[in-house]
């Protein structure tokens, strides 16, 4: 059942919007300001690992080890996508959404990997990434024209 809403479009008989276009819903843009909370992030602590190698130190011993100015590169590039996303997802764009759920799983990946250098930060990061991946599946109404 689905009826037709004063924005333009179709609402279902759930109230979501169906078909693209438009400004984004409500857990969409949660999401998005998530995303590109945590790409500044990102950037920022790529900005801080390219720049000055002491600012990091490692905690433990882990199996993966990695090159700190090379996560810095990492991070940043991460960071700036994920940014330029979630400029796509307060549009509304289809594309953005499956990009903004394929970044946050490598966003995710990659704070795992920085477990050794802010174990406490990164597991922060990875469960907004989780929460982000969710949200942004949650939210995905797909027409059945």
């Amino acid at each position: 059942m689905s009826q037709q809403s004063p924005a333009g479009g179709q609402r279902n008989a759930g109230g979501h919007r169906s078909g693209g276009g438009g400004l984004a819903s409500g857990g969409t843009v949660f999401a998005a300001v998530l995303l590109s909370l945590v790409g500044v992030l990102g950037i920022l602590q790529g900005i801080t690992a390219i720049a000055n190698d002491d600012v990091y130190t490692r905690v433990g011993d882990y199996v993966f080890e990695f090159d700190l100015t090379a996560w810095g590169w990492i991070h940043l590039v991460l960071g700036v996508v994920l940014v330029l996303i979630s400029v796509g997802l307060f549009k509304g764009a289809d594309w953005a959404r499956a990009g903004g759920i394929t970044l946050a799983g490598l966003s995710a990946v990659a704070n795992f990997l920085w477990l050794p250098y802010q174990p406490w930060w990164a597991l922060t990061l990875l469960a907004i990434d989780v929460f982000i991946i969710w949200a942004l599946c949650s939210s995905w109404s797909h027409s059945t024209d």
